[in-house]
């Protein structure tokens, strides 16, 4: 369970994260605490009532647009790449190196700040508006900070088939990623407060061209601001590995389900290099290198990458939890975690409004109502193309074939439970022949 944890913490890379998306924060006003706690109310709809059935991204808002800049991220994306092979272990970055930034920050801010420290009132009473928002929307636009950090903690379900006892390990790395971005978020953001300049408009324009660095710079220098700056470059780095492991995994998931295009391709299994998904892993890589191709266009194509994250991460949640509590409620059936019959259709129903509030959030201009085409929110272009697409690729073709998540182990390796709850889940038509005797895996397994 703790490896789950780490896989999902590691990947919501708690302080690099807060520090990208400072350009949201500092000039709305923190609204962490609050909007953390409504995703909390949506990991507990995910994990205390969806769970019964587990049996078995660049920095986009700093990037770049120049060449040189690319070419060290796809550089960057080849290095995690080849680690992410090497290393055999799904925990290869567990929090350790959050912690450690985490804690480096905390106490060094302080310390440097400690002749011009904020007071107590400008730290929980005060907010800003840089913005030509009213004051009241700005302060909901501060929420992308946290619903975008704390936006990886699906990255437990992903994993939740090489998960020793899932349906536990996966609610508990869920609730405790989301859980602790909240608390240790919170103090992150009490000890900016008090340690930023309150300039926030030279803090927001700073040479340095990230926010975090000029905070960093004003209270601990140069040489402590190079120190504190490579331990979240490093930090960030290894994100990307944790995110590569997550996401090769769902991508041959889908696969071997034969629910992509070229599932065929993707879905072997690589004996050679220690029964990893290598397929996935370099798909995944290629298509990071191909979006962040859209981070040379312009500054409004990266947001809008940012963005789409959001969304597609609130339509992927949302879903299952909109068609249990409007379809499914009858025929569900509670697992490990249950907040119970009083409490259950009530925290679905706030998670739902949460999730499609926190969507059209993301569509939002961030500078104001009257956006030029730099500075304009193209969320809804790119998220209308990937959902338009994949509504399209299912009717044209999919629905012609796939059935369904596939049973890929041999029966007489269930459990006589394990092939009750299938039967009566409707699943008995995937136990097909083909399933029996090895499991059908030989046909899927490179080098053997």
């Amino acid at each position: 369970m703790i490896e789950i944890f780490g896989i999902s913490f590691s990947i919501m890379g708690l302080l690099p994260s807060i520090a990208s998306v400072l350009v949201y924060s500092i000039p709305a006003g923190p609204g962490w605490f609050l909007a953390s706690g409504f995703i909390f109310v949506v990991g507990l709809a995910m994990v205390f009532d969806e769970t019964s059935s587990f049996a078995v991204q660049e920095d986009s808002c700093a990037a770049g647009r120049s060449r040189f800049s690319y070419a060290y991220f796809w550089w960057l994306v080849l290095v995690d790449t080849f680690l992410r092979i090497a290393n055999h272990s799904e925990s290869f970055e567990l929090p350790f190196m959050n912690f450690v930034v985490i804690i480096a920050t905390v106490i060094a801010l302080p310390i440097g700040a400690r002749h011009h420290r904020n007071n107590a009132h400008y730290i929980f009473a005060e907010t800003a508006n840089l913005t030509t928002w009213p004051t009241g929307w700005t302060f909901m636009l501060s929420w992308l900070s946290p619903i975008w950090t704390i936006g990886a903690f699906d990255s437990c379900v992903h994993l939740s088939e090489e998960a020793t006892r899932p349906n536990k390990a996966v609610p508990f790395g869920i609730l405790t990623s989301i859980g602790s971005c909240w608390f240790f978020g919170f103090i992150i953001m009490i000890v900016l407060a008090a340690s930023i300049n309150p300039d926030l408009e030279s803090v927001t324009g700073t040479k340095f061209g990230q926010p975090m660095a000029q905070i960093y710079y004003d209270a601990v220098g140069k040489n402590g601001t190079i120190g504190l700056m490579c331990l979240l470059f490093l930090t960030q780095f290894l994100m990307g590995i944790s995110i590569l492991v997550a996401a090769s995994r769902q991508t041959w998931a889908f696969s071997r389900d034969g629910a992509l295009p070229f599932s065929a391709f993707f879905r072997p299994i690589s004996q050679r290099f220690g029964f990893i998904p290598l397929r996935a892993i370099w798909g995944c890589a290629f298509l990071a290198v191909v979006l962040g191709l859209l981070t040379l266009i312009a500054p409004a194509a990266a947001q809008a990458l940012f963005s789409l994250a959001v969304a597609g991460n609130n339509l992927a949640w949302g879903v299952p939890i909109f068609a249990r509590v409007v379809w499914g409620q009858k025929k569900f059936v509670p697992g490990p975690f249950y907040t119970g019959d009083r409490f259950s259709v009530p925290v679905a129903w706030t998670a739902i409004v949460f999730l499609i509030f926190g969507t059209l959030l993301a569509m939002f201009p961030v500078e104001g109502p009257n956006p030029t085409p730099e500075s304009m929110n193209y969320t809804v272009v790119i998220t209308g193309a990937v959902w338009i697409g994949a509504l399209t690729y299912y009717y044209a073709d999919a629905r012609n074939w796939f059935t369904g998540p596939k049973i890929t182990i041999a029966d007489e390796q269930l459990t006589e439970e394990q092939q009750v709850a299938i039967r009566a889940k409707g699943f008995e038509e995937i136990l097909t022949t083909e399933n029996r005797g090895n499991g059908g895996r030989d046909a899927d397994v490179e080098g053997a």
